[in-house]
């Protein structure tokens, strides 16, 4: 069993639905693996991951406005000391996911036609975001 591991620097423009596929699929081949799972973990609280649709942009913007109105900013949140966006930021990460795996076949991401890897940013403003990508199966 090989193992490989690589964390991902990534810079968000604020509350928004980031695809990152790409970006994690150049690490699967880096890796050389050819079979196994991709283990992806996100290194904050106020960020998520998700595994969505990568084909219609109108889905995107849906779970943004649902997520909107489900988890409003302006609500008096204990904790605010990052900012109004701050609470509901973590809210968020809480219904969603900071982590995913994947499986890998022929050294690619087992992934559905439809289906894309994103960094959702919660806050208004921008982040510098951390990826761990930790690759484990056979060459």
């Amino acid at each position: 069993m090989t193992q490989h591991q690589q964390t991902l620097r990534l810079s968000t423009t604020g509350k928004s639905l980031c695809k990152i596929t790409s970006q994690v699929q150049a690490v699967v081949a880096q890796s050389g693996i050819q079979v196994g799972l991709c283990s992806l973990f996100l290194r904050h609280t106020s960020a998520s991951l998700v595994i969505q649709e990568n084909a219609d942009p109108d889905v995107l913007k849906d779970l943004e406005n649902f997520f909107a109105k489900l988890v409003p900013e302006w609500e008096n949140y204990i904790h605010s000391t990052e900012g109004a966006d701050d609470m509901p930021a973590h809210i968020r990460t809480v219904l969603t996911h900071t982590s995913e795996q994947i499986p890998i076949a022929n050294g690619r991401l087992l992934l559905g036609v439809w289906q894309g890897i994103y960094l959702w940013e919660h806050r208004q403003r921008g982040s510098n975001r951390e990826l761990v990508v930790h690759i484990m199966g056979e060459s």
